[in-house]
């Protein structure tokens, strides 16, 4: 192999490596059903929240119709999210 396309190679897979452990978030929406309660407890429980962030949050999820609950990985944020879909919130990883 010449010495070029290991350059090549090193840079598309250093690309696709910070792609997909690149920081993600999940996106929490307002919706006409779950109580502040609910939410509340549900960030707590599933996000490990404290409970002036998880008041802050549903707040805000409330006023503004979105809020990022938690930062990480892909990888790290695909059970959370699916803990709050299983729960009937409506949330998204972005």
């Amino acid at each position: 192999m010449k010495k070029e396309d290991l350059n090549t190679k090193s840079e598309s897979s250093s690309e696709t490596d910070l792609v997909e452990i690149g920081d993600r978030q999940i996106i929490l929406y307002d919706d006409d059903f779950n109580t502040f309660e609910f939410v509340i407890e549900s960030l707590i429980k599933i996000c490990k929240h404290e409970i002036l962030q998880a008041e802050q949050c549903t707040f805000l999820v409330h006023f503004k119709g979105k809020c990022s609950v938690k930062k990480g990985s892909l990888k790290e944020l695909e059970p959370y999210c699916t803990s709050l879909l299983e729960r009937g919130l409506k949330a998204e990883i972005e």
